[in-house]
């Protein structure tokens, strides 16, 4: 049975959690959930979903994986504890953004890293985790990381780190551009004269109808664009707004905008 560390237990780390118990990676005494604050420590302690603990405790060396899960800024102070209490063996996990294996092998004097990108929809187990590991990872130990992200929607493997940065831009911050442009959606149907939960229903099923007819149809989203699109009909109307203001650019420009910041804000 896998032993388990999540060190900080907010948001992601609480999902990461839920998901190894409901799928059975680990069991409720094989799991850490590893937290400073006090205050949080009581919380967790009152899901009782795992053991609650602090990152100097020794039953961490027991992990064979160990999570983390804090922000970036925290991890150098973090790192002085953590490395007192890791067993060489152990594979870290990061889900921290923009923090690069090998600075988290310097600071913890550790070789077996993964760094893993995934975004929102892991809360509904539908998320989209892109990771890449460090060269001395085994086949193995690269597999049991994948089944671990797994419980948490689709995995993909990328052999170059410096990919995490375009799969950031992309899948990790995507899911803003969905919601984006389904507000604007909304709202141009309020602007028709419709009722907002009216316009928010249309809205919601359209996206969800249409996502799952491209991804389980055989079509090219141009195909299914021009399946839509009449000559001289309505839809020809909206395409060509679109064009004329080069849409595809813009997004393509702000996704290329985002990878660069992400770029920039790489802990090296």
């Amino acid at each position: 049975m896998n032993k388990i560390a999540i060190i900080g237990c907010g948001n992601m780390g609480l999902i990461y959690a839920n998901s190894f118990l409901r799928y059975k990676i680990t069991t409720k005494e094989n799991l850490l959930l590893v937290e400073k604050n006090e205050e949080r420590q009581n919380v967790l302690s009152s899901l009782n979903i795992g053991k609650v603990v602090t990152v100097n405790n020794a039953l961490i060396k027991e992990c064979n994986i160990v999570i983390l899960a804090v922000k970036p800024q925290d991890f150098k102070t973090l790192a002085k504890e953590l490395k007192k209490v890791t067993h060489e063996n152990s594979v870290i996990l990061s889900i921290m953004a923009g923090t690069e294996i090998s600075f988290i092998q310097s600071e913890l004097d550790h070789k077996f890293i993964v760094r893993a990108m995934p975004n929102l929809p892991v809360e509904i187990s539908m998320g989209m985790t892109a990771f890449t590991p460090s060269a001395e990872l085994t086949h193995d130990q690269i597999r049991l990381v994948e089944n671990l992200l797994s419980t948490t929607g689709r995995t993909l493997y990328l052999k170059e780190e410096q990919q995490l940065n375009a799969v950031t831009a992309l899948s990790g911050s995507g899911p803003a551009y969905f919601f984006y442009f389904m507000k604007s959606l909304i709202e141009a149907g309020i602007h028709l004269g419709l009722d907002e939960h009216v316009a928010s229903i249309l809205t919601k099923q359209t996206m969800l109808g249409s996502f799952h007819l491209i991804n389980n149809g055989q079509k090219t989203p141009d195909e299914y664009i021009a399946s839509v699109t009449s000559k001289g009909g309505t839809t020809e109307a909206a395409l060509k707004i679109f064009e004329e203001r080069n849409l595809s650019n813009v997004i393509i420009e702000a996704i290329s905008n985002a990878e660069k910041r992400a770029k920039e804000l790489a802990i090296k």
